[in-house]
C-alpha cells in the first residue's frame, strides 16, 4: 500500500474507475443479450410488437456501447465490432422470418 498521500488518492480513484468501468461494461453485455434473446424470438415466432422492442433494444445498445467507447471503457473498433455483430444477428433472424 502506498504511503504518499498523492499515492493514496490516485489507488481510490483508480478503484472507483475501475468499478464505474465494470459496471459499463456489463450494461453493455447485458443489453446485447437482450437483443440477441429478442432476435432469436423473433425468429421462433413473428410479431410486430417483438419486431419494436427489437429496434428500441438495439437502439438502447448501440448508445450505450457508442458512450463507453466514448469514455474510453472500449476501444473504437471494439464498439464498432460489437455493433456489427448486432446488427448481423438481427439481420439474419429477420431474413429467416422473411424467407419461411
Amino acid at each position: 500500500m502506498p504511503r504518499i498521500k498523492s499515492a493514496i488518492k490516485r489507488v481510490k480513484i483508480a478503484e472507483r474507475n475501475r468499478l464505474r468501468n465494470k459496471a459499463t461494461k456489463a450494461m453493455v453485455r447485458a443489453l446485447m443479450k437482450k437483443v440477441i434473446s429478442l432476435s432469436s424470438a423473433y425468429a421462433a415466432n413473428p410479431q410486430p410488437e417483438t419486431l419494436q422492442e427489437i429496434q428500441a433494444a438495439m437502439s438502447a445498445a448501440f448508445s450505450r456501447i457508442d458512450k463507453a467507447a466514448k469514455t474510453g471503457v472500449l476501444h473504437k473498433n471494439t464498439a464498432a465490432r460489437r455493433k456489427a455483430r448486432l446488427s448481423r444477428i438481427v439481420q439474419r433472424s429477420l431474413a429467416a422470418t422473411s424467407a419461411s
